[in-house]
């Protein structure tokens, strides 16, 4: 019964995680003109769709591949490459999403990285970074002994959790961040019912 529970909870957040990208597919479609890639504000509406799938949707997906029950026994390899290649595709998709704020902000003579939601959310991707690549090198490749492996295993489940964290954090301040700047009023003027809507559920129910 406990592991039935298990995969209806995996189901339900993976429904979560497909309503996240469409909410927010659909909100830079119908209300922020669409996709593009060259360099217009089209370019920008990207950014948060990419950004949303990869550092929030495949990033947990990929955490959740050892919560599996299949991957209590027998070899961990085939569960280290399907997690390393889940979090390869969330950095790929995230390193994109990069390049379509930077590409729109450029082109439009727009400052980098002047707020809080750009700093929260490049020291993410810093961090994120750092951690596929020491865990790639320690878990994936041989060279490294199971005692240094060990070691390091609560300090990589450590920031593992605190990365998606401020994933979350960083989602949720730049839709807040886009909306204040749709409605061209500052924040202390936008009613509060707006602030709510801005922080979309399905986001809140993931965390």
């Amino acid at each position: 019964m406990a592991v039935a529970w298990f995969y209806v909870s995996v189901l339900a957040l993976s429904s979560l995680g497909m309503i996240c990208i469409l909410f927010t597919t659909y909100w830079m479609w119908s209300w922020h003109g669409g996709f593009a890639w060259n360099g217009t504000k089209l370019t920008f509406n990207y950014h948060p769709v990419l950004m949303v799938a990869g550092m929030v949707v495949f990033y947990s997906a990929a955490s959740l591949v050892y919560r599996l029950p299949q991957s209590w026994m027998g070899s961990k390899l085939p569960w280290k490459i399907a997690h390393a290649a889940l979090h390869l595709v969330a950095f790929i998709l995230t390193v994109l999403g990069l390049v379509a704020v930077f590409k729109y902000h450029n082109k439009a003579k727009i400052a980098n990285l002047y707020s809080l939601h750009s700093w929260l959310g490049i020291t993410t991707v810093f961090l994120f970074t750092c951690q596929w690549s020491l865990g790639f090198a320690t878990f994936l490749l041989p060279w490294a002994s199971m005692q240094l492996r060990s070691l390091l295993k609560p300090v990589h489940v450590f920031f593992g959790a605190s990365i998606f964290s401020l994933a979350i954090a960083s989602v949720i301040s730049g839709i807040n961040e886009k909306l204040f700047f749709s409605l061209k009023m500052p924040p202390s003027h936008t009613p509060a019912c707006l602030v709510r809507q801005s922080s979309p559920t399905p986001l809140g129910c993931w965390w």
